[in-house]
C-alpha cells in the first residue's frame, strides 16, 4: 500500500512538474529585463516561459532565432540592430507586441523582410527612428492582416503610395510624425475602414484638397507647411472627432465635412486673421473652395454652412494675426465652449456685424455655450458692451497683458451718459453685463483706478489684479464681491499699507499680497476663511499676533521671506508653528536683532536663547554707554578745575 502512494505522488509530482514547464500553470506571466546592460547579443538559455521580454539600450547588432513560444511582448529598442535572422521570428506564435525603433533596420532589407513575414498575430509595431525609405517600409509592412497599432515616427519617408498598407487593413493607429513626407497618393488610408488614429505632424505637407477620411477619429497634421484644408461637401457622415491644424501657415478657416462630429479644433501659430476683416477672409475661403473643387456657383458660403453643424466644444485660435474678432464665424459655434484667442492682434473688438439689409439696431449674434475665453496678449484697449451681452454663459474670462480698464457700475454711468453712448462709445469695460461670470483675470493692464461698484452685479469667486502699478482702490471697489471672492491676487501692484482696504470677505480663502510695501495687515481678515496667505517681499517687520490666532483656524499655508522681520518680536510665528501651519519659504526667511541676521529657522530652533542674546547684548551696550559718559564728565570736570586752579595762580604772581 505504502509502495502504491509512493508511486501516485511521483506520478503528482511528475504532472505538476510538466504542467511548470510548460508553462501551463496558474502563475502570472514571468518578464524579463536586460534593459541597459550593454548586452552586444541576446542572453542565451532565456526561460521558455517568458511572456515579456525587455532588451532594450544595449549594444545588440544581430539577432538570430528566439525559441520562445509564449513571447507575447519583445522591446529591443535603442540598440545597433540592422541583422535579423531569416528564421529569428518562426518560434514566437504568440508574439503581439514588437518595439525595434531606434536601430538601424533600413540595412539588410532582404533578410531583415523575410523574418518579418513569419509574424502572423503581430498587434503593434514600432519601428521609429530607424531611417527608413518609402519602399523599405513598404516591405516591412507587407502582409500584417491582424496589425492594429503602427509607429514609424522619425524615418526618412517622403511619399506614401496606395501600396504602403497593402494587407494591413486592419490597423486602428497610425503614427509618422516627423519625417519628410510632402505627397500621399489617393488610395493611401481610404481602405483602411477602422482607422481612428492618424498622426502625420511635423512632416512637408503643403495642402489637403480634399478630405475624405470619414472614418477617422482623431487626425495631428500640426506643423507642416499647410496652406489650407477643403473638403468637399457631400452628405456623408464623418467620425472625426479631433482635429490638430497647429504650426502650419493657414490662412482662412478650415472648410470641414458637412456631416462631422468635430468636438475639438487646433489652429493656434497659423496665419489666420492676416486679410484684416472677416468678411474678406470668408469671401476668400469659399473663392477657394470653389477653385479646389472647380465649381461655379458663387452664391453659396460653403464655409459657413458646414461650420454652421460642428458640434465644436473647444478651439484654439491662439498665436494668429487677428486685428478684429470674427463675431459672425464663431458664433455659428452654438456648442462652443472654450476660445482661446489669446496673442492675436486686437486692439478693439468692435460689434462689427452686418445687418443684412435691415433698418434699426445692430443685428445681435449669441455665444450660448461659452464658459471659457482666453483673451490674454492682445492689446485689447476697449470691448463693446454688445460682445460682451452676447457672452451669456461665461465664467472664465482671461484678459491678462491689455489695456483693459473696468467701468464702475453701468447704473452709475447711465446716469451721465445715453444707453446708445455706453454701448458704442465707452473705453472702459463694464463686467456688470457678465452675471454668469466667476473667474476675471485683469493681471498687466495698467489700471490704475478701480472705481466703486466695479463687479457689483458679478458673482466672482477669483480675481487676478496683479502687476498693475499704482492701483488704487477706491471705497466700495470689492462691493458685490465680497460674499463670493475666494480668491484674491493684489501682487506687484506698488501699494503702502494705507492703500489696502478690504471689507469683511466671508468666502475669501486664498490672499496674495505680495511684492508690495505692506507693513500691517488689515483687520478686516479676521472675518475671511483664509487657507494660503501670501506675504513676500513687503516690509513687515512683526504681524498682529491675536490677527494670527483669528486666522490660525483655517489657515494652512503662508509666505513670509523677502520682509525685515524682527526676530524678538516674533510670538505669532511660534504660533504658525505651533499649529502646524505649512511655511513653504521658511528656509529663505531671515530675522533680525541688533547683532545682524539670523536664519529664521535657527531662531525657531531656539528662539529664548536667540532673543536673551539679543537683550544681554542690548543691556552690555547700555553699560558701555553710562561708562563713557561718567569717564567723560569727569575728565571734563577735572579739566576745568585744574584751568581755575591756573588762572588763580596767574593772578597771585602779577599782585
Amino acid at each position: 500500500m505504502v509502495r502504491h502512494m509512493f508511486s501516485h505522488l511521483v506520478l503528482l509530482w511528475s504532472l505538476s512538474h510538466d504542467l511548470y514547464v510548460t508553462g501551463l500553470t496558474q502563475h502570472k506571466p514571468e518578464e524579463g529585463s536586460w534593459n541597459n546592460q550593454s548586452l552586444s547579443s541576446v542572453p542565451v538559455d532565456l526561460d521558455v516561459r517568458l511572456r515579456r521580454l525587455d532588451l532594450s539600450n544595449n549594444f545588440i547588432r544581430q539577432l538570430h532565432t528566439l525559441a520562445l513560444p509564449y513571447l507575447e511582448q519583445l522591446d529591443l529598442s535603442s540598440n545597433q540592430l540592422d541583422l535579423i535572422s531569416e528564421g529569428a521570428f518562426e518560434n514566437l506564435a504568440q508574439l503581439e507586441e514588437l518595439n525595434l525603433s531606434r536601430n538601424a533596420l533600413n540595412n539588410n532589407l532582404g533578410s531583415n523582410t523575410k523574418a518579418f513575414r513569419s509574424i502572423s498575430r503581430l498587434r503593434s509595431l514600432d519601428i521609429s527612428v530607424n531611417g527608413l525609405s518609402d519602399d523599405a517600409a513598404e516591405l516591412y509592412l507587407r502582409n500584417k492582416p491582424s496589425l492594429e497599432r503602427l509607429k514609424m515616427m522619425g524615418n526618412a519617408l517622403k511619399r506614401l503610395s496606395r501600396y504602403m498598407f497593402k494587407g494591413s487593413e486592419g490597423l486602428k493607429l497610425i503614427n509618422m510624425e516627423d519625417n519628410l513626407i510632402s505627397v500621399i497618393e489617393k488610395g493611401t488610408f481610404e481602405p483602411l475602414s477602422q482607422l481612428e488614429i492618424l498622426n502625420l505632424a511635423r512632416n512637408n505637407l503643403a495642402k489637403i484638397c480634399d478630405f475624405q477620411l470619414n472614418q477617422l477619429k482623431h487626425l495631428n497634421l500640426s506643423r507642416n507647411s499647410l496652406e489650407f484644408f477643403v473638403t468637399s461637401e457631400n452628405d456623408k457622415q464623418y467620425r472625426l472627432e479631433t482635429l490638430d491644424l497647429s504650426h502650419n501657415k493657414l490662412l482662412y478657416f478650415p472648410i470641414v465635412p458637412k456631416m462631422n462630429s468635430l468636438r475639438y479644433l487646433y489652429l493656434q501659430n497659423n496665419m489666420v486673421g492676416a486679410l484684416n476683416s472677416e468678411a474678406m477672409m470668408v469671401s476668400e475661403a469659399n473663392a477657394l473652395y470653389r477653385k479646389v473643387m472647380r465649381e461655379s456657383t458663387v452664391t453659396k458660403n460653403n464655409l459657413h454652412s458646414n461650420w454652421r453643424h460642428m458640434p465644436l466644444i473647444y478651439i484654439d485660435l491662439s498665436y494668429n494675426h487677428f486685428t478684429s474678432f470674427p463675431l459672425e464665424t464663431l458664433s455659428l459655434l452654438s456648442s462652443l465652449q472654450s476660445l482661446n484667442f489669446s496673442y492675436n492682434c486686437l486692439q478693439n473688438i468692435i460689434w462689427n456685424v452686418r445687418n443684412h439689409d435691415e433698418p434699426g439696431d445692430p443685428r445681435q449674434l449669441f455665444f450660448p455655450s461659452l464658459k471659457y475665453l482666453d483673451l490674454q496678449s492682445n492689446g485689447l484697449e476697449s470691448v463693446s458692451p454688445l460682445f460682451l451681452k452676447a457672452l451669456t454663459q461665461i465664467e472664465t474670462l482671461d484678459l491678462q497683458d491689455n489695456s483693459v480698464k473696468p467701468c464702475a457700475s453701468l447704473d452709475d454711468l447711465q446716469s451721465s451718459q445715453s444707453t446708445q453712448q455706453i454701448q458704442l462709445n465707452t473705453s472702459c469695460v463694464s463686467f456688470g453685463q457678465l452675471r454668469s461670470l466667476k473667474h476675471l483675470n485683469l493681471k498687466e493692464n495698467n489700471i490704475k483706478t478701480l472705481q466703486p461698484d466695479s463687479f457689483k452685479k458679478n458673482s466672482l469667486v477669483s480675481l487676478n489684479l496683479g502687476r498693475n502699478p499704482d492701483l488704487i482702490m477706491r471705497v466700495g471697489a470689492f462691493e458685490g464681491v465680497q460674499n463670493s471672492l475666494e480668491s484674491l491676487i493684489l501682487s506687484e501692484v506698488n501699494m503702502n499699507t494705507s492703500d489696502l482696504s478690504l471689507p469683511c470677505m466671508q468666502a475669501l480663502a486664498h490672499l496674495n499680497i505680495s511684492n508690495n510695501h505692506l507693513d500691517l495687515l488689515p483687520g478686516s481678515l479676521s472675518c475671511s476663511p483664509l487657507r494660503e496667505l501670501d506675504l513676500r517681499n513687503n516690509h513687515f517687520k512683526s504681524l498682529n499676533h491675536s490677527l494670527i490666532l483669528a486666522m490660525s483656524a483655517h489657515l494652512h499655508l503662508m509666505y513670509i521671506s523677502g520682509n525685515h522681520l524682527n526676530c524678538c518680536d516674533s510670538k505669532w510665528l511660534i504660533d504658525l508653528h505651533k499649529f502646524n501651519i505649512s511655511l513653504p519659504d521658511i528656509n529663505n526667511t531671515v530675522c533680525f536683532t541688533s547683532e545682524g541676521f539670523i536664519r529664521m529657522t535657527e531662531y525657531l530652533n531656539n528662539p529664548e536663547v536667540a532673543c536673551l542674546i539679543h537683550s544681554n547684548a542690548q543691556e552690555l551696550h547700555f553699560g558701555q554707554m553710562v561708562v563713557i559718559v561718567v569717564f567723560i564728565t569727569v575728565l571734563i570736570t577735572a579739566l576745568i578745575m585744574f584751568t581755575k586752579r591756573l588762572c588763580c595762580t596767574d593772578k597771585s604772581l602779577i599782585v
